[in-house]
């Protein structure tokens, strides 16, 4: 389980450094942040259950904040066309 811990990790990394080529800087800070909890818990050798708890809790925040920023702060059209 710790290494797919490192895999969420990359392809976070990925996201973070597509974000910051494409002029997204809050968003690439946000997942380089995601990129390092991602590899610093896979080095802490939990079982697997621990591993699925901290998975199901950021999930779950995930959800909670991006339920709440699609309702209540994106603003639709605004990108300009």
């Amino acid at each position: 389980m710790d290494r797919m811990f490192r895999v969420c990790g990359f392809w976070t990394g990925i996201m973070a450094v597509l974000f910051m080529v494409g002029d997204m800087h809050e968003m690439s800070i946000l997942f380089f942040g995601q990129t390092g909890a991602f590899v610093a818990l896979s080095y802490l050798k939990l079982s697997e259950r621990a591993y699925m708890y901290i998975f199901g809790a950021y999930l779950t925040l995930f959800f909670v904040g991006f339920t709440y920023y699609a309702t209540f702060i994106l603003q639709p059209g605004i990108g300009g066309h």
